[in-house]
């Protein structure tokens, strides 16, 4: 696949921090989890206004129709806001530690979102057993409860097949499960060690894990994004790492990752793949190379467009036109002014190709 060039075509400054980012159908607007809420950002004029808040720090956002949306947080909350009247519909605590990541069936009936504190258990510092079940399945329309699922914490990322069928969920370890949404059988199950890490640098535990996860279109791949192995926690120097792993044959098998040459150091939060499935788009933090956020091929898995951004990539979403995509994150840590005021170190911007 030839090279793609990049157009930056706006950039936009929020109040706080963004996690997460979802676009609306018609491309007009976004709705941004932050750090100190969930904001609604016109994608023309960059007008914004916050919505609600959530206890702690907003973990995920989707749509859910035209006038709604779904969140998710630190506080272990799921709540629902109408737009059209601007009023909070519905708020549910579903997990007791924080939900790490959440995602909407593309047939916008089912939530799964996923949990876990990485407690060590044993004096190889393997995780405890879950205290409470790390995946929960929720009807989107009503909040019930449909299925708890297990895994092994911390579980850090999520995704649903684009039939609705599956829920792949990722943890700290490299652990992936998937399983069926229907019956909640569990229909496959590998782990692959090159996204954690054992930190011997100035602390003894595991680091990184699995940190966003997509489907091909086709739902017999499974996108991995995270780091690979580092020895110093406090670095961040692992390799900018994804995989693409064959899942559906009688053994999970890995069939591509991160081309040699094509990656510096740090760790990638958010990975997606573009409608028409030629290409997919990872990004996250800098720790040392020449780009945070690149779109890869999808078959051959070569780089062909990066960005060297300067700021934290916590959220990548590809508009519906094929033809733009959007990355929010973090530009700075917050800082106070002269006169008490926050520095705006949220930051969105679209770029075209």
């Amino acid at each position: 696949m030839e090279k793609i060039e990049l157009k930056r075509t706006r950039d936009f400054d929020l109040p706080s921090g963004v996690l997460a980012a979802a676009v609306s159908s018609d491309a007009s607007e976004a709705v941004v989890g932050c750090l100190h809420g969930v904001y609604r950002l016109n994608l023309e004029s960059g007008e914004h206004e916050r919505l609600y808040q959530h206890e702690s720090y907003v973990s995920s956002v989707a749509w859910f129709g035209d006038q709604r949306v779904i969140t998710t947080g630190y506080d272990g909350e799921v709540r629902w806001f109408d737009l059209g009247t601007n009023a909070l519909v519905r708020r549910q605590k579903i997990h007791d530690f924080w939900s790490w990541d959440m995602a909407l069936s593309p047939d916008q009936h089912w939530i799964a979102s996923v949990t876990g504190q990485y407690i060590a258990g044993g004096y190889k510092y393997e995780p405890q057993a879950e205290r409470e079940p790390s995946i929960r399945i929720l009807s989107a329309e009503t909040g019930e409860l449909i299925r708890s699922l297990s895994h092994v914490p911390s579980v850090q990322a999520v995704a649903i097949s684009p039939d609705s069928n599956l829920v792949a969920a990722g943890n700290l370890m490299g652990e992936v499960r998937i399983y069926d949404l229907n019956d909640g059988s569990l229909v496959a199950k590998w782990t692959t060690p090159d996204f954690t890490s054992w930190g011997v640098i100035k602390s003894h535990c595991y680091l990184g894990g699995i940190f966003s996860m997509e489907f091909s279109s086709d739902g017999e791949n499974l996108l991995l994004a995270g780091m690979g192995p580092m020895r110093d926690p406090m670095a961040g120097n692992g390799k900018q790492l994804w995989q693409r792993w064959n899942w559906s044959g009688k053994e999970p098998a890995m069939v591509d990752q991160t081309h040699a040459g094509d990656a510096g150091e740090g760790l990638m939060e958010t990975i997606a793949v573009h409608p028409s499935a030629s290409h997919f788009v990872m990004g996250g933090r800098l720790r040392g190379g020449d780009w945070n956020a690149a779109l890869f091929d999808h078959q051959s898995g070569e780089r062909i467009a990066s960005l060297k951004t300067g700021y934290r990539v916590t959220e990548a979403v590809y508009l519906a036109d094929g033809k733009q995509v959007l990355l929010a994150g973090a530009k700075s840590q917050p800082k106070k002014n002269k006169k008490g005021k926050f520095n705006d170190f949220g930051r969105v911007e679209v770029y075209s190709f």
